[in-house]
This record gives C-alpha cells, sequence and structure tokens, in this order.
C-alpha cells in the first residue's frame, strides 16, 4: 500500500487488515500533508493501524519501492500530490509525486518480475466537466469556461458547437466518457493511469483504476490548500468561521464517504474483473452550496452561515458527477453511507494537524 498512512490509505489499510490481508505500507509522512512530525516520525503515523507495517521513505526513490515491493502479490497505489494546489508553480511537485514516483514504482515491479494486481487511486477530474445535453445539439463536451465569462459572474458553461452557448444540462459520465483533464493534478491523474495501464499490458498483469469523486471523512488534513473542498470548508467552520464559497455555490459534485471508498479498494483488489476503470461515487450529486449547508447545520445553530463569495479557481470545472453503474455491476460496489448522515459525522470528526510549510 502505497500512501498507506494518508487519509484514504488509512482506511483501507483497515478495511485489508479487518479482512485478514497482511498489509506493508510505504508512506514518506510529507509534513505538508501530514503537518508536523512528533517523536518517532509522529503526526500521520498515529492513524496507520499498528498491525500494519510501517516504511518510512520516498516511492520515488528506487531502493525504497523495492523494499515496499519484496514478497508482495498486490499493490494498492495510493500516494498522490492531490488537489488543485496554489498556482502553476505546483507543477514539478505534481508530475515528481504523481507521475516520476508512479513511473518509479512500475519500474521496480517490472525489474521484479511481478505479475500481481494493481490497483491505482484515479480520480473523476480526468473527465474534465464531463458531458452535457444541449437543447439544440444533444450530447456535447462542453469546452474550458472562457476568463472573460467566469470574471462577469457566467460560471455555467455553454454548449461549444457552432456558437451556439445554450446552457447545457449535466449528465452523468460512465467510464468510456473521453478524458479532458482541466488542471496539473488531473493531467497527472491521467499519465499515471496511462503508465499504469501500458505496464500492465507488458507485464500481463490487471490494473484497476479506480476514479474517486469527491472524497469526505474523518482524517481529511486541515488548513491546506490540497485538502478537497469538504476540509477547507470543515476547517473553517471548527475556527468559528463562515464556509466561503466560490462562485454561486453552484457547482455540482458527488461526495462519496472514505470508508465507502476503502470498500471499494477491497473490492477492486479481491473481485474478479479485468484491466480497466470504475467510477467510485455515491450516485447522488449535490452542490457545493449544499454541503457547505449540510456542514453547518451539523456544526449547530450558531454556527456561521455560509457566504457566497463569487470568484472563480483556475482549473475549476462547473459539473462533474460520475454513473457509479459499472462498479456496481462489475465490482459489486455501492455506496452506502448517505450524504447526510456522512457529513453529520463528519462535522465532529478528527481531522489531521494543520500543514507545515
Amino acid at each position: 500500500m502505497t500512501g498507506g498512512a494518508g487519509f484514504i490509505g488509512s482506511h483501507v489499510v483497515e478495511a485489508l487488515l479487518d479482512g485478514g490481508a497482511e498489509v506493508r505500507v510505504i508512506d514518506s509522512l510529507d509534513p505538508s500533508v501530514h503537518g508536523p512530525r512528533g517523536p518517532g516520525g509522529g503526526g500521520a503515523a498515529l492513524d496507520l493501524d499498528p498491525r500494519a507495517e510501517l516504511l518510512v521513505g520516498e516511492l520515488g526513490d528506487p531502493a525504497w519501492a523495492a523494499a515496499a515491493v519484496t514478497g508482495v502479490d498486490a499493490i494498492c497505489h495510493q500516494a498522490a500530490k492531490v488537489g488543485l494546489g496554489v498556482d502553476f508553480g505546483d507543477v514539478t511537485g505534481y508530475v515528481a509525486g504523481n507521475d516520476t514516483a508512479t513511473a518509479v514504482l512500475l519500474e521496480t515491479l517490472w525489474r521484479h518480475g511481478f505479475a500481481g494486481r494493481l490497483v491505482l487511486a484515479s480520480s473523476m477530474v480526468v473527465y474534465g466537466e464531463g458531458l452535457a445535453r444541449c437543447p439544440v445539439h444533444g450530447l456535447v463536451a462542453p469546452a474550458p469556461r472562457r476568463t472573460v465569462d467566469l470574471e462577469a459572474g457566467c460560471f455555467e458553461p455553454g454548449c461549444p458547437r457552432d456558437g451556439c452557448h445554450e446552457r447545457a444540462a449535466r449528465v452523468p459520465v460512465d467510464e468510456s466518457a473521453p478524458a479532458d483533464p482541466r488542471n496539473v493534478y488531473a493531467a497527472t491523474k491521467l499519465h499515471q493511469e496511462h503508465l499504469c495501464g501500458l505496464w500492465g499490458r507488458a507485464a500481463g498483469a490487471t490494473v484497476v483504476s479506480l476514479r474517486y469523486h469527491n472524497v469526505y471523512g474523518p482524517r481529511m488534513p486541515r488548513d491546506t490548500p490540497y485538502a478537497g473542498v469538504a476540509s477547507i470548508f470543515r476547517s473553517a467552520l471548527a475556527g468559528g468561521r463562515p464556509a466561503q464559497v466560490f462562485e454561486d455555490g453552484g457547482q455540482t459534485r458527488d461526495f462519496v464517504h472514505v470508508r465507502d471508498v476503502a470498500r471499494a479498494n477491497v473490492l477492486a483488489l479481491t473481485a474478479e474483473v479485468a484491466s480497466g476503470a470504475y467510477n467510485v461515487a455515491s450516485g447522488t450529486p449535490h452542490t457545493v452550496l449544499d454541503m457547505a449547508v449540510a456542514l453547518t447545520e451539523a456544526f449547530g445553530p450558531d454556527a456561521p452561515r455560509p457566504q457566497i463569495k463569487g470568484g472563480w479557481r483556475p482549473g475549476d470545472v462547473r459539473h462533474i458527477v460520475a454513473s457509479p453503474r459499472r462498479a456496481a455491476e462489475e465490482l459489486g460496489f455501492v455506496a452506502e453511507i448517505g450524504f447526510e448522515a456522512g457529513m453529520a459525522e463528519f462535522a465532529c470528526a478528527p481531522q489531521r494537524a494543520a500543514a507545515t510549510a
């Protein structure tokens, strides 16, 4: 398990151990993700089930990668730099943490003659804006939103065909939708899928890419620009501040609980499936404002109400929701934790320590 001491990884580790697996974790315990280290490595390791073996090292270092994969029969690759980041100045960090580290892992597997299963933590961001239905032209792939429109407060993507610009209604995307990454993180996740797929074909191994939607739940890091929007809102409310909502709050997402995601990983590691990609989603979309309101209400009547901040983030998309059908039919995965119950739990769940520079 790479990144097994992280937010999602630590939950996957617990699910695997509870199912009787033996788990080796490699994690760098990067302070920018896990917070300041205490004695013996501190911070993130405290969230790791003590039944797991822990190697504290860099996956991008061939020696550490070799130590991690020796003697294992399956790989669950969760380690990654996540989120939109600050700006394009983060590009080398994303490429190093996601693409280069994955390449080192795959080369190590190749040199060890490993041909077991590899499960990759991918993301819904590979779809960009996904698909939409124009009342004039039918099914279309919305073009990237124009800066001039965003600055004018026009957030909804229009139909890209023939200067139409009719408002197009979102459509849940399935795994056959064309990839269209709109930011650096998305580009690296798609490249990870490509690299893993190429290795799988060369090695004769099964590669399962799980395209996570907006994962939330206990152990999310707080106070970092690399965290998900749920964590950012949760951190604000815990500090007595209102959730600051970009645009008009109408961005649509699928929020899926981390324990459901962990269960999807166990199924991906054990089910009789061929190589391929699977959406990991609840199947019930909500807006970002819905999520801000749900968290605020869970904090109680004295919590400050969400504020519509306006503005926008470069590389962000307006709507991306998925069809979970393939995961249900082939992996046997159906999300079990509902939005309201999950957000109520998350409102009082522990988060990771604040990240360091």
